[in-house]
C-alpha cells in the first residue's frame, strides 16, 4: 500500500494515505520529502517549501492560498492555508465525454413499482402530510397506531431495555445492565406490497413569511407526486397560511395527470379530534388495501433516478467513496438514467468545470445565477461558502471549502450536465443534473427526493445516520475503519480503494449492483431498516 497520493498532475500537495511519523521519507515517482512533523492519515503534506501567498492546488484546481511560509514536509492546517477559489464565468466550451463500458448492465433490469405516468418507484409508501405544524401531534398518534398494528414499527429493543432497568430499580438490584441487541422482534407486515407508512412532520405552514409556506407547499407537492409514493393522507387545521387548496394546485401544476389517492382531513371542520383521527385512519386503511394490489415488475435501468450526497466527509471521501459513486453515476447516465448532484455550497471552486460541462448555455447561466445569489446571501450575514467545512471535516483533513468541494463534486462523475434545477424543480431529462440545495445533510436529501430521486447514494467518512422518508438511502463509507466501527449504518465500504485492493471502477460497478438490488427490494438499506426518515424543508434562507 502506498503511503501518499498525488491526486492530479497539477497538484502541489500530497494526501497521506496512512499515518506518517515525523522523520519518515515519502516519495512519488522522482519526488521525495521527509515529514518534519507527524502527518495523520487523510491530511496533506507539502512536498516542497512555499512562500506566503503561494497558491495550493488539489484535484487540479485552486483550493487555497498560504498565509505564511511553510517548509517542505510540513502538514497543511487551517493556520497556514486559507480558502481560495478561481473566479468563474460562462464561456463557449465544447465538452467531450468518454462513456464507461456498460456491457455488464446493458440488459439488466430492476423490479420496481410502475406508476401511471411511466415513472418507476423503487419502493411503495403511503404518505401522511400535515399542512401545518399544528397537526404534528395528530400525526404522531396515527403513526404509533398504524406502525404498531401493521408491522412497520422499528425494533422495540429500547423499550425492553428500559423495562429491564425499571424492574431492576424496583427490586433494588444493580441497574448496570448491558443491552441485549439480539433480543429484538418485529411484527410481520400486514400489507406485503406496502414498504412503509411515512410521516412528513415539519415546523412550517403558518407563521413566518408567506413565501415560506409557498415553498413548503411546492416541496410537499413534490413528495406527494414522488414515484415511490402510492397515496397520501393530509391533515389540515384549516386557518393556516398553507391551505389545502393551495397544496392541491401545486400538485396539479407539477403533474396535471396526478391520479393518486389524496385524502384530506381538516380539523376545524370535524366534530372532534378523536373522530378526525378515526376517519383518517379508516380511509387510509382502505387506501392501503388498494395500494397493496400493486406489485413489483421488471423495469430498465434507465428508469433509475439516483441522488448523490456526501455528509460527515473526511480526507478520503474525495479519493475513494465519492469517485466510486461518480463512476456508478457515469454508468447510470450511460444507461439512460438520471443522476442528481446537489449541495451548491460544496461545489465552490469547481464551478468553472461544471459550467464547461453544461450542455445548454441557459442552464449554465442559471447555475451561475443560483451559485452567486446563494453565496451573496451568505456573505451578507457574515458567512459564505468558505465557512462550510465543519470541525469534523477539518479534523479529518478537509482544510478549506474548495478542498471539500473538489472532492465532493466527484460524486457526479464526468458526464455532461443536461439540466440545472432550482429547489423542488422536477428532473425531467435523462442524464446528470445539478439541484440547488444546501450542503446540510437532511436539507439536501430532502431536496433531492423532491426533484425525483428514487435512491440516494450517501457517502461518509465520519459516519452519519441520515435517511429520507420516501427515498431509500444507501450509506457508502470512504474507509474500512468506519465501515467496521459503524457497521449498523454503513451499507458499502470503499476502503479497499485506499488499501489498493480495488479500483474506483470496480467499486463503482459494485455500487451499481447494490443499487439494483435495493431498487428491487432484494436488499433493504440500513437507513430504511432503522426508519431514519429525516425531513427538513429549506426555507431558502442562509443554510450551508
Amino acid at each position: 500500500m502506498k503511503n501518499v497520493l498525488k491526486i492530479n498532475p497539477k497538484d502541489n500537495v500530497w494526501v497521506a494515505l496512512q499515518n506518517i511519523p515525523k522523520g519518515t521519507t515519502v516519495s512519488i515517482e522522482e519526488e521525495q520529502v521527509t515529514a518534519i512533523e507527524d502527518i495523520a492519515a487523510k491530511h496533506k503534506i507539502y512536498p516542497t517549501s512555499f512562500k506566503k501567498g503561494d497558491s495550493i492546488f488539489m484535484y487540479g484546481v485552486l483550493v487555497g492560498k498560504l498565509t505564511m511560509d511553510v517548509q517542505a514536509g510540513a502538514r497543511m492546517t487551517t493556520d497556514n492555508l486559507h480558502h481560495a477559489a478561481e473566479p468563474f464565468a460562462f464561456q463557449p466550451y465544447h465538452y467531450t465525454w468518454q462513456a464507461p463500458d456498460i456491457s455488464k448492465f446493458q440488459h439488466v433490469t430492476f423490479n420496481g413499482y410502475h406508476r401511471a405516468d411511466g415513472r418507476v418507484g423503487t419502493a411503495n409508501y403511503w404518505l401522511f402530510i400535515p399542512t401545518v405544524f399544528c397537526e404534528n401531534r395528530n400525526l404522531d398518534v396515527i403513526k404509533e397506531a398504524l406502525h404498531n398494528e401493521l408491522g412497520y414499527e422499528v425494533s422495540n429493543q429500547y423499550k425492553q431495555y428500559t423495562h429491564q432497568l425499571l424492574t431492576a430499580y424496583k427490586e433494588g438490584k444493580d441497574i448496570s445492565i448491558p443491552i441485549n441487541l439480539a433480543s429484538t422482534s418485529k411484527k410481520e407486515r400486514v400489507f406485503e406490497n406496502i414498504d412503509g407508512i411515512k410521516f412528513l412532520n415539519h415546523q412550517g405552514g403558518c407563521g413566518g413569511i408567506r413565501q415560506d409556506s409557498a415553498i413548503l407547499s411546492k416541496l410537499l407537492a413534490a413528495y406527494a407526486d414522488h414515484p415511490n409514493v402510492a397515496g397520501i393522507t393530509v391533515l389540515s387545521l384549516g386557518c393556516q397560511h398553507l391551505q389545502s387548496s393551495d397544496f392541491e394546485k401545486d400538485i396539479k401544476a407539477r403533474n396535471p395527470n396526478f391520479n393518486k389517492p389524496l385524502l384530506i382531513f381538516e380539523q376545524q371542520q370535524s366534530k372532534s379530534e378523536p373522530e378526525l383521527l378515526a376517519d383518517a385512519i379508516q380511509a387510509t386503511f382502505k387506501g392501503l388495501v388498494e395500494a397493496n394490489k400493486l406489485k413489483r415488475a421488471p423495469a430498465p435501468l434507465s428508469k433509475l433516478c439516483i441522488g448523490v450526497k456526501c455528509g460527515g466527509s473526511d480526507g478520503f471521501s474525495g479519493i475513494s467513496a465519492n469517485p466510486a459513486v461518480g463512476y456508478c453515476a457515469d454508468l447510470v447516465v450511460a444507461l439512460g438514467g438520471q443522476i442528481l448532484l446537489a449541495e451548491f455550497p460544496e461545489l465552490c471552486g469547481v464551478e468553472q468545470e461544471l459550467i464547461n460541462r453544461t450542455i445548454e448555455p441557459a442552464a449554465a447561466q442559471k447555475f451561475i445565477h443560483l451559485m452567486t445569489t446563494y453565496n451573496d446571501a451568505a456573505l451578507k450575514v457574515g458567512s459564505g461558502f468558505h465557512m462550510n467545512p465543519s470541525p469534523g471535516n477539518i479534523k479529518d483533513g478537509l482544510i478549506t471549502d474548495a478542498i471539500k468541494s473538489a472532492g465532493a463534486a466527484k460524486k457526479g462523475g464526468n458526464a455532461p450536465i443536461v439540466d440545472v434545477l432550482d429547489y423542488t424543480e422536477p428532473a425531467i431529462k435523462a442524464g446528470l443534473q445539478l439541484v440547488c440545495t444546501p450542503g446540510n445533510d437532511v436539507e439536501a436529501t430532502t431536496g433531492k427526493a423532491a426533484s425525483g430521486a428514487t435512491l440516494i447514494l450517501f457517502t461518509t467518512g465520519l459516519g452519519t445516520p441520515t435517511g429520507n422518508p420516501v427515498c431509500p438511502t444507501i450509506k457508502v463509507s470512504s474507509n474500512t475503519a468506519l465501515a467496521k466501527r459503524m457497521a449498523d449504518i454503513i451499507d458499502i465500504d470503499t476502503g479497499p480503494i485506499i488499501d489498493g485492493e480495488k479500483t474506483i471502477e470496480q467499486m463503482g460497478e459494485e455500487i451499481l449492483a447494490y443499487c439494483i438490488k435495493a431498487a428491487s427490494g432484494d436488499i433493504i438499506p440500513k437507513a430504511v431498516l432503522l426508519n431514519q426518515d429525516d425531513f427538513i424543508p429549506w426555507k431558502r434562507g442562509v443554510s450551508l
